[in-house]
């Protein structure tokens, strides 16, 4: 066995911030619809902060299609709602062949409360290789209730 005795700030460690993609160049976005206070830029953007909405309530779907396929190691995901309670379902999959069939890496639901739980945020290890087309659909509301989708950030390594 070998050993050796470091000093931690000898240690070189990257901030995950600076690992993801910078999207913008990278990709062509589909979406349902955008709120124009609130543009789908917001969440995949770095320098944004407002994250994007619908216009519309309902089931929304955002498509990221790449330029060239990419390898992807991370997906980070956030979520937040303050204002209704509510449990969302969101389904993360992705395709190698510019979306004539998927492959689903997350199907997940989070239960929003004003007084509580109103901050979702994922954090994936994923090994796609080849990915060409992104896609994240979310059902703001399972049990049917016109709730409005929203996505504060999706970041990608």
């Amino acid at each position: 066995m070998r050993k050796k005795i470091i000093n931690i700030a000898q240690q070189k460690t990257v901030a995950p911030e600076q690992e993801w993609l910078n999207l913008d160049g990278l990709v062509e976005v589909e979406l349902t619809s955008e709120d124009a206070a609130y543009p789908i830029e917001s969440a995949l953007l770095a320098d944004k902060s407002s994250g994007w909405r619908a216009a519309i309530p309902g089931k929304q779907m955002i498509r990221l299609v790449f330029d060239h396929p990419q390898q992807l190691k991370r997906i980070g995901l956030h979520f937040v709602d303050s204002h209704t309670e509510r449990t969302q379902e969101f389904v993360l999959r992705w395709s190698s062949d510019e979306g004539k069939s998927f492959q689903e890496i997350v199907r997940q639901q989070w239960n929003f409360s004003p007084e509580g739980t109103n901050n979702e945020r994922e954090d994936y290890q994923v090994d796609l290789k080849e990915v060409a087309v992104l896609e994240l659909l979310i059902n703001p509301d399972i049990s049917g209730v016109d709730a409005f989708a929203s996505l504060a950030q999706l970041q990608l390594a």
